[in-house]
């Protein structure tokens, strides 16, 4: 993009001010500057004005969700239809990497981060390994797809080339960026995080599709002849990915999304529920559950909405590529964002100051017509790193992975 092009765009949304110490900058810093104008959707500021209000939710009632017995039974049938489909590569893998570990106290991507005790194991080995796990039983490697971020796209990179992608066959591999959200204060206006760059971040886990689509990684998936997508988090170093029976199930019932999902823990337990919300599927955010939602029984006598999500979804790329066009419900989320002063001093605000934009995967869930809800073992498949001790954190990771039987 050319400068004179960035200056048109910018100006057409009110945003002429990020170009202010344009000719200041080095020609990198230019050059980075206008790449990031063009990358940018300016769009979501106009939603400033409305503040942080929460989204209007439909009419909330329970989801059938498929338990452990009924899996148990099916289980041969739908393991065998899963591994056809993984071994006629109709299936990808895509792991949602683009955050950072700063809230367990390190500088580096997440997915960097070292869970070991006796020795190195990474957050993104044990990942591989339980994907390579699945490799090995069906004898054909699987596709990932990587989603990074702006912030932590080429340590990532670096980082799992180094260590020789942990035995997976880099072939197999293919990374692309999460498209970034610009950060402004309460009348939209673009923070400038530095002369040369303006504050954003990553646009929410709702927008790792279109965050492919954008990146041509869609041709990957068509040549390849990719049907389901299943989507991870980089946090829970316990989750089965590709998971034949998960998959096989989905299939099987045709259903547009399958969800796995764990038996709550407590009622008040920090995970979003599935549901139906208007009779289509959806998540109720754990900060949203209302006392009566929490205290609601099913027909026979147990709580209603009792699975909760660990982010770890399996769509079809078709229902997808029907969604995208539209236009998804924006989340605003009020944030502390650094800026730059009119001195062009950096100001680190210590209450929050402005607003992100973000999309999340709950709305694309809540946009398709049917899903399944799938039930998993906890203590097999639930470990969600988030903090360094307590609860979701290292401490409780490694104790459910030596469990498991895991050398740390």
């Amino acid at each position: 993009m050319k400068y004179e092009e960035a200056l048109k765009k910018v100006s057409e949304y009110g945003q002429e001010h990020v170009l202010e110490y344009f000719q200041s900058l080095s020609e990198n810093e230019k050059k980075a500057l206008l790449q990031q104008i063009e990358q940018t959707d300016f769009s979501v500021l106009a939603k400033a004005c409305e503040g942080e209000k929460e989204l209007m939710r439909g009419v909330i009632t329970p989801i059938p969700a498929m338990k452990l017995s009924e899996i148990a039974e099916k289980k041969d049938s739908f393991t065998e239809y899963g591994t056809q489909m993984l071994r006629e590569g109709r299936v990808g893998a895509v792991l949602l990497a683009g955050g950072m570990g700063t809230r367990l106290g390190s500088d580096n991507p997440k997915g960097m981060y070292n869970i070991g005790l006796t020795k190195e194991v990474y957050i993104f080995e044990r990942l591989i390994r339980n994907l390579l796990d699945v490799v090995e039983q069906i004898g054909k490697h699987i596709h990932l797809f990587v989603m990074t971020s702006e912030k932590n796209h080429e340590k990532t990179v670096s980082f799992l080339k180094e260590k020789k992608f942990f035995g997976y066959d880099e072939n197999y591999v293919t990374f692309f960026m999460q498209d970034m959200a610009p950060a402004s204060d309460y009348n939209g206006k673009v923070y400038m995080e530095t002369k040369g760059l303006m504050s954003a971040s990553p646009n929410g886990n709702g927008g790792w599709f279109s965050s492919m689509k954008r990146a041509g990684v869609l041709d990957i998936v068509h040549k390849a002849g990719i049907e389901y997508l299943n989507i991870f988090a980089v946090d829970n170093v316990l989750q089965r990915i590709a998971d034949p029976c998960f998959i096989g199930a989905t299939a099987l019932k045709n259903c547009a999304v399958g969800a796995k999902v764990i038996k709550k823990a407590a009622p008040d337990e920090k995970v979003g529920v599935m549901c139906l919300e208007d009779g289509r599927p959806s998540i109720v955010e754990y900060y949203e559950l209302t006392k009566e939602l929490m205290e609601a029984k099913d027909a026979n006598g147990e709580p209603a909405y009792n699975y909760g999500v660990i982010l770890n979804y399996l769509f079809r790329v078709k229902d997808l590529e029907e969604i995208v066009s539209k236009e998804m419900p924006l989340h605003i989320v009020e944030k502390k964002i650094p800026y730059l002063n009119e001195a062009g001093e950096t100001v680190k605000p210590e209450a929050p100051n402005g607003y992100k934009y973000e999309s999340l995967v709950l709305d694309m869930i809540h946009m398709l017509d049917s899903c399944l809800v799938f039930e998993v073992v906890r203590e097999k498949e639930f470990a969600p790193i988030k903090n360094p001790t307590g609860v979701d954190s290292v401490e409780s990771a490694r104790a459910l992975l030596q469990l498991n039987g895991v050398e740390l």
